[in-house]
């Protein structure tokens, strides 16, 4: 199993030396979110807390997480970076496939994209885009996506995005995986049918193993049972080693981690500490080869 480190509501100024310092500590990946921008009010509740509120405020730090992934890209050299998860619905996926592509170039294929459909109508109706329709739209963005990221001069018709022949150079040297995130089974069926691999938000290690599962059974309905495929998860109830082996019974290929929280430190800790904690992780868990 792999250990990917999660950075969310980090210091700006703390991201490229967590960068450095996981990947000599051995961790595959950093994960990195994406909030758009903090609405006062929400007309809708957070659909990954139990009350529905948000767990951050207008003042939490949030950077975009492709230019985060562009900058600790270019102070390390071997790690991975990937979203977990950018909002697919507020953004033109043309747009975005430029972005994509630069970073893939820039990091040296070091990069994959997560994708949800974003929760909040605010930030669909204030970044353009319709609310309605999130899931067909996101199905096609997805196409989009690969069609543009595969290189060549590529026109597209759609139901909900159209355009003439174009072409962005240069593309990738390899394909950007894209990874689903969602809990729902509309999201399921989405990531096994499109996508490269699952991530979840928090979970408990029971419904990741109804869920893992799920996903077994529709990566095979889908003709796909035997394409790579990853499982990314946040597990909030199974840590240490026996805890991490039971994850990757259950399936899960990624453990998406942040060491800081899990010894106590919380997320406000001061870098030194953060970095204390990957190491300290490193040594007990990733050098352990679970």
């Amino acid at each position: 199993m792999k250990f990917t480190l999660g950075v969310a509501l980090s210091q700006l100024d703390q991201l490229t030396e967590l960068a450095r310092t996981a990947e000599e500590c051995g961790f595959s990946s950093i994960a990195l979110p994406d909030s758009i921008f903090f609405s006062e009010q929400v007309a809708a509740e957070y659909p990954y807390t139990p009350d529905g509120q948000r767990f951050w405020t207008a003042d939490t730090p949030w950077v975009d997480p492709l230019i985060a992934a562009a900058a600790m890209g270019a102070v390390t050299s071997r790690i991975r970076f990937y979203t977990q998860v950018l909002k697919l619905g507020p953004r033109s996926p043309v747009l975005l496939a430029r972005q994509v592509g630069s970073v893939a170039n820039l990091t040296g294929n070091r990069f994959g994209l997560g994708v949800g459909l974003g929760w909040t109508p605010e930030e669909f109706e204030w970044c353009g885009a319709p609310f309605t329709h999130k899931g067909t739209r996101a199905d096609e963005a997805i196409q989009v996506l690969r069609l543009i990221l595969g290189g060549g001069m590529v026109a597209h018709d759609g139901e909900h995005y159209g355009f003439g022949k174009l072409q962005m150079s240069p593309a990738p040297t390899a394909p950007v995986p894209i990874y689903v995130g969602g809990h729902s089974e509309a999201a399921l069926r989405r990531a096994a049918r499109l996508g490269d691999g699952w991530t979840s938000a928090m979970m408990r290690l029971r419904e990741l193993r109804r869920t893992v599962a799920r996903l077994a059974e529709l990566l095979a309905e889908y003709g796909r049972a035997d394409v790579p495929f990853e499982i990314q998860a946040v597990c909030v109830d199974r840590f240490g080693l026996d805890g991490y082996r039971q994850q990757a019974e259950a399936g899960v290929t990624d453990a998406v981690v942040v060491p800081w929280v899990l010894d106590g430190s919380g997320f406000d800790a001061d870098l030194q500490s953060k970095k204390d904690s990957i190491r300290r992780f490193a040594d007990e868990i990733v050098s352990a080869g679970v």
